[in-house]
């Protein structure tokens, strides 16, 4: 059963009024990987009845007011990407069209998102109910942020939406404790992983105060260490609270969460999903990020291979939580009560599909490292990297009565497989023999070190290794399969030249013209984004040249592609 999303729905359920009301970007998909449905799911399991309004109409009330007004609060998500990554290219087009929409028209999702349904709520219910920020989009402007679309430095988006609480991270336990915390009319505001505005800073309290938006917007040179410390302090172990003043008033922004337990973890999919387009949704023709999602296994949470240009980092965390076994293969044995399932598991992963099992206990007990990353600039001897549980999981699911196939979609970190001496060699054998449709996807990015330097990616010499084990594997296994390689043109620090560089090396070495090939895109809160703002490199300080110019950037992306064939969807890469 879905959620209601109807008056009729929840008459039938015998409910009056919702406790809560979720709205989201998205058409209304109820399947784990949806921030939404896990958050309403989430929340109906701790006892509170919860709706949801997906893509309302932003130019009457008939959508945003057909459930009524709830007792706890509006929660309000742009979806599963930020609007103006959703809405606009990198090099600025009106994308036509959206995955997550019915029908697949780039018409249903409003520029801004979060600001646009927040101020629908308040235009229907005036003095309603608090409206709490989450999903993506809220998580990663949080605090005092550049905006491509404007190239300017946004305050945080809790004020422009002129909502009353912002949730960031994945906000599991913190969206049940705010709920708990309004239904007794107590105050929320000391819940990890919340945001609040303040008219003064917080007393007694151990925070650190952040440069004003209104320096930072003003002066680059000080944008680069605020991002430092909010950056440095995500951790959920070590990071201390944070306030930035961004009028007459103050954000608070309240110490991270601590990620879920693996029994936490299993519990939150063991919920019920439908994994389909609600019928008021689905009506209005296919949603085609389902056909990507809908038997796929979602294995653990996090990445700790801080990608600069990639937002996972402060939106999920640089902990990875994982799964039991035991979990993943229940999931995948209900898959058989389904009516449309085939036998086919289309991804078995997360943000880094190889992460699945390996953590650093250190990390774990003590938190993040200050001085040092996990995986760059190689990886750190005191993470244990052993792909045997992985094996171990993959092995279970192929031999699952009604399992046809399982794939392994989602993007693998070859240097980690390379690095483990002891189990990576069985790992990739497993990929290869069972796991692979055709293509295995790995994100090299570029050839070059200095730019790689700047993107926080490995070497390249280590993909070559990886290439030449995966094509062997692969011909003793008498199967034809590639690897599929992502690149980014027009990332800070590359020139022309550099891009020339990588096609030879592409040409010569992986014998190929790349189709994956996006313009970087400078998304909120990201190490790559502040190079962008700010011409600098973090780690040294040096003078950076960034490509601004339109044309510029397209024409890095023809010395790889050698045409012009679209800048991607612009979406966060998670590998």
């Amino acid at each position: 059963m879905f959620l209601p999303t109807t008056p009729e729905e929840k008459a039938a359920l015998g409910w009056t009024d919702l406790d809560i009301v979720l709205v989201t970007g998205d058409a209304y998909i109820d399947h784990p990987a949806m921030g939404v449905a896990l958050t309403g799911r989430i929340l109906q399991s701790a006892g509170f009845r919860v709706g949801i309004i997906a893509q309302p109409d932003g130019s009457s009330g008939t959508d945003i007011a057909r459930l009524g007004e709830p007792l706890l609060f509006w929660g309000v998500t742009g979806g599963s990407v930020d609007s103006m990554v959703a809405n606009y290219t990198a090099t600025g087009r009106k994308r036509k069209a959206d995955d997550f929409t019915p029908g697949g028209v780039n018409n249903r999702r409003p520029d801004r998102a979060v600001i646009v349904y927040a101020n629908l709520i308040r235009k229907y219910f005036r003095r309603t109910r608090p409206i709490v920020l989450g999903g993506i989009e809220a998580s990663l402007r949080r605090i005092a942020h550049y905006d491509y679309a404007t190239d300017s430095v946004r305050r945080s988006i809790l004020f422009d939406a002129k909502a009353d609480y912002l949730l960031y991270g994945m906000a599991d336990q913190s969206v049940v404790e705010l709920a708990e915390a309004l239904r007794r009319e107590e105050d929320p505001n000391n819940i990890r992983g919340l945001c609040y505005i303040s008219r003064t800073v917080p007393v007694g309290k151990d925070y650190l105060a952040l440069p004003s938006f209104q320096t930072v917007s003003a002066d680059k040179e000080a944008f680069l260490p605020m991002f430092e410390t909010f950056y440095r302090n995500n951790d959920p172990i070590t990071g201390q609270g944070l306030f930035q003043q961004q009028d007459t008033r103050y954000l608070v922004h309240n110490p991270p969460p601590l990620p879920l337990s693996e029994e936490e973890l299993d519990r939150v999919h063991a919920l019920p999903f439908e994994r389909e387009v609600h019928p008021h949704y689905g009506k209005d023709g296919l949603v085609r990020a389902l056909d990507t999602i809908r038997f796929s296994l979602t294995t653990h949470r996090g990445c700790y291979g801080e990608c600069n240009f990639c937002a996972i980092a402060v939106h999920q965390g640089r902990t990875v939580t994982s799964r039991s076994i035991a979990s993943v293969v229940q999931e995948a044995v209900s898959f058989a009560e389904h009516p449309r399932f085939t036998g086919i598991i289309s991804d078995v992963g997360g943000p880094t599909a190889n992460m699945y099992a390996i953590e650093c206990p250190k990390k774990i007990s003590r938190g993040i490292c200050r001085d040092k990353r996990c995986l760059f600039p190689s990886i750190c001897r005191s993470m244990p990297v052993n792909h045997a549980k992985q094996v171990e999981l993959l092995s279970q699911l192929r031999r699952l009565r009604h399992v046809r196939r399982v794939f392994v979609a989602s993007g693998t970190r070859y240097d980690m497989v390379l690095a483990d001496r002891k189990h990576g060699e069985a790992y990739l054998r497993e990929i290869v023999k069972h796991h692979v449709s055709g293509q295995l996807k790995v994100a090299p990015e570029h050839s070059e070190d200095g730019v790689l330097r700047l993107m926080g990616k490995p070497g390249i010499q280590s993909l070559l290794v990886f290439k030449d084990r995966f094509e062997k594997l692969s011909t003793e296994c008498g199967k034809r399969q590639y690897l599929t390689y992502y690149f980014i043109a027009g990332h800070p620090g590359c020139r022309d030249a550099d891009m020339r560089r990588l096609a030879a090396f592409v040409r010569k070495h992986l014998e190929t013209t790349p189709e994956q090939t996006q313009i970087f895109t400078p998304t909120p809160s990201t190490w790559s984004t502040t190079m962008y703002l700010t011409g600098k490199a973090p780690d040294t300080g040096e003078t950076l040249f960034v490509e601004r110019r339109t044309g510029g950037k397209e024409t890095q992306k023809i010395a790889l592609t050698g045409k012009i064939v679209g800048t991607g969807r612009g979406r966060n890469r998670h590998h």
